[in-house]
């Protein structure tokens, strides 16, 4: 049986920060794992194993970037009378790490608190 050499094999070094840049990628825009991969021309496993190794080293973790700002809800004055009823608004929220959420302006602060965690979380 004789072998024939199809392609050349070439074997890419990636730095630290050239792993997190495209780590970075994945949620950005909805991008996938397997876009940011196919992008790059790298495996999707090589995407999970970076993450791993980069994790054990401190340098990567899913809440990397995030940010939450204080909301004073406290800081409008409080209505002599019954409050009118007001029509409630559809809201969009992006979080840093790419997901977005969205919800009716009504929501109560505290499920709107959870809501935020439960997904930057996930």
């Amino acid at each position: 049986m004789l072998g024939e050499v199809l392609g050349v094999e070439r074997r890419r070094r990636w730095s630290e920060d050239e792993k997190l840049e495209i780590l970075s990628e994945v949620g950005l825009g909805g991008a996938s794992v397997t876009q940011v991969a196919q992008c790059h021309e790298i495996t999707r496993s090589q995407i999970y194993g970076w993450r791993r190794d980069l994790k054990k080293k401190g340098l990567w973790s899913p809440d990397r970037g995030t940010v939450f700002l204080p909301v004073d809800f406290g800081s409008c004055p409080e209505p002599r009378s019954a409050p009118a009823p007001s029509r409630s608004v559809p809201v969009e929220l992006r979080l840093s790490n790419g997901r977005c959420l969205r919800f009716d302006s009504g929501i109560d602060e505290e499920a709107l608190t959870r809501l935020i965690r439960a997904v930057d979380a996930a």
